[in-house]
């Protein structure tokens, strides 16, 4: 009987862990690509290009220095600072709301977000380097 109510606890245990939401808090860094030759009001551009496409709202701090969150589902909150250079760019938790934060963890739903965060911004700087490439090419053939 004591085999058949341990057994019972541990099934209980692994579901509750199998349900867990929380992982640890995603602080993406990107080192962009020298040759590309981005400024700084470029790299900031294609920030704030990213953010608006994904539902975020930007405020400009400093040079620098972008802050951006999100409200979903008029509940849940998010917000990050973006510290930004013309050779790089990094994405960190600054605050939430109703996202389970404790310890350096958060619930999953921030990473989701913030990774397409991210992948919004990197597709922004690659647009622009396609239209820098594209200008450079026009330039040399003339």
């Amino acid at each position: 009987m004591s085999s058949l109510l341990r057994a019972t606890a541990l099934g209980l245990a692994l579901i509750g862990l199998a349900g867990c939401t929380s992982k640890p808090v995603l602080n993406p860094s990107e080192q962009l690509v020298a040759n590309h030759g981005y400024s700084q009001s470029q790299v900031q551009l294609a920030i704030l290009k990213g953010i608006a496409n994904r539902g975020w709202t930007a405020q400009k701090l400093a040079p620098g220095l972008i802050q951006a969150d999100i409200l979903v589902r008029g509940t849940h909150y998010a917000a990050v600072d973006i510290h930004y250079s013309a050779s790089e760019y990094r994405i960190s938790y600054r605050d939430s709301r109703e996202m389970d934060y404790k310890n350096g963890s958060i619930h999953r739903n921030y990473n989701r977000w913030v990774a397409n965060l991210d992948k919004n911004i990197l597709r922004e700087l690659n647009n622009l380097a396609t239209d820098n490439i594209m200008r450079q090419s026009a330039t040399t053939q003339n």
